[in-house]
């Protein structure tokens, strides 16, 4: 429930927080797929007003949806950093269906699902195009695999047609305006979007645009720990918190930083 402000119901007290990785310490009645002791990750999955709850040092999650068992090789600090993001990462490259030799744009890869996104593309063969300041940011993305950084500051258009003349195959639009960047695409591409951007709002544009919303299914994490296993994902990290220094990772976050964001119990 959302009032007229934008605010979604709530009760406190509030435990903010979707991702987590842990030690499960109990089972409910019926659960059959996790015992006691089993090393586990994921994003809380809560339905009604007080949701959340990654953001400490004990939490109860479903045990149907958002919730894998941590493979060897993978650590509690690097499985922690994987579900939300990367779920929405996955979902949007799945959505615009990559094929090896494609030319994808990625607008906002700085962020944790662009950090994934310019990764996941690059690995099943696409040139990618992400856009980032000079400097420091389009020095981050191209060490995650980005062939091409375009400034975003500047007009995107003309450097884009640069690179991609007859247009992009996808683009996965994180940021930005949605309806300029499906004007970057080839006829017949493919855009997805994780703000809202919907095929009704296309016009008479030829490309087709996929709404996401992040779905971290038991699959989608599976995949995510192998890519990490595997070396094929890097997870890059720009600092860990303690629990008692949420607040500032908040602002932190809210000033945006280049990485992920962690918060430790330990």
């Amino acid at each position: 429930m959302v009032d007229g402000q934008g605010h979604f119901e709530h009760r406190f007290p509030i435990v903010l927080g979707k991702d987590f990785a842990g030690t499960v310490e109990e089972v409910g009645a019926g659960v059959a797929e996790f015992e006691v002791g089993d090393e586990v990750f994921g994003v809380v999955a809560k339905a009604g007003p007080t949701g959340g709850g990654g953001f400490g040092e004990y939490l109860t999650t479903a045990a149907q949806f958002g919730i894998a068992h941590i493979p060897t090789g993978l650590d509690h600090a690097t499985a922690g950093l994987l579900g939300l993001a990367g779920a929405a990462a996955v979902n949007s490259v799945d959505a615009v269906a990559l094929c090896a030799g494609e030319t994808v744009l990625v607008s906002g890869p700085t962020g944790g699902v662009g950090n994934y996104v310019v990764q996941l593309a690059a690995a099943r063969g696409a040139t990618v195009i992400a856009t980032a300041a000079p400097g420091v940011e389009a020095d981050h993305v191209r060490e995650l695999g980005a062939h091409h950084v375009v400034n975003y500051r500047g007009d995107l258009a003309p450097q884009v047609r640069k690179l991609a003349s007859g247009g992009v195959n996808a683009v996965v639009h994180l940021a930005g305006d949605g309806l300029a960047l499906a004007d970057l695409l080839t006829s017949g591409g493919r855009i997805a979007s994780t703000l809202h951007l919907g095929q009704d709002q296309l016009a008479d544009r030829d490309v087709t645009a996929t709404a996401v919303v992040a779905s971290p299914d038991r699959g989608v994490l599976d995949r995510l720990a192998a890519d990490k296993v595997s070396g094929r994902l890097r997870v890059p990290v720009a600092r860990t918190y303690r629990l008692d220094e949420i607040p500032q990772a908040l602002t932190d976050f809210a000033h945006g930083t280049l990485g992920k964001l962690a918060i430790s119990t330990t």
